[in-house]
């Protein structure tokens, strides 16, 4: 079965943007890349050329085998289900309920506290609302991490690129040496390095690796 190149469509500071080009690298699929700046002209994902592609007006977008998928998670259990090998989640079922678990606290739980949307309404307190939401939703996700390392798809592809954001709003990682640990193994696999927001096309130079 032959593929067609993919077109992914991010945001190089965008964690889910991050989440879907580590899975992409992991499986050793190809694609381009179609930049959308969430600050520029007001954002770009706003324009009428973007709402084409996902009228949710966010990224990641992904075009690929003649659809276009949004959302992170739903992208990367496409691609393990058209793409299965290498494997990004565990065979036995059981597993696979606890590793989607603990992607789901992240991706639901924290994540959408501290995105562009709601901090922008935050004014001045956005940093403190940042840090409250993002360490509270991490301790309960620590936990699992620490009972279930085994966690494939939340550690490879949501753990990594939310310390990101814990880095860049200054959240003490003190609590989670677990997490802190795994991290730093995963940011030394090529997956990691390339799909890394400071080596992107669209990454600003003074960000630059």
């Amino acid at each position: 079965l032959q593929f067609l190149k993919c077109l992914l469509f991010i945001y190089f500071r965008s964690s889910c943007s991050w989440r879907v080009r580590i899975a992409l690298a992991l499986k050793g699929i190809s694609y381009d890349l179609v930049p959308v700046n969430l600050l520029k002209d007001g954002g770009q994902q706003f324009s009428a050329e973007f709402k084409a592609v996902n009228p949710m007006q966010q990224v990641p977008a992904l075009k690929i085998d003649g659809i276009t998928l949004s959302q992170s998670l739903a992208i990367i259990h496409y691609l393990e289900d058209t793409r299965p090998n290498p494997r990004l989640l565990p065979q036995d079922l059981k597993k696979r309920a606890q590793v989607r678990m603990i992607a789901d606290h992240i991706v639901s739980g924290i994540q959408p506290l501290q995105n562009l949307s709601i901090l922008k309404q935050m004014g001045e307190k956005k940093m403190e609302w940042a840090q409250n939401c993002i360490a509270s939703g991490f301790q309960g996700t620590a936990h699992c991490c620490d009972l279930l390392l085994i966690a494939a798809l939340a550690v490879q592809l949501v753990v990594s690129q939310k310390l990101f954001c814990f880095c860049r709003f200054k959240v003490d990682m003190g609590p989670y040496p677990t997490i802190t640990r795994i991290n730093k193994a995963l940011l030394e696999l090529e997956a990691f390095k390339v799909s890394h927001p400071s080596r992107q096309p669209d990454t600003p130079a003074e960000l630059r690796a």
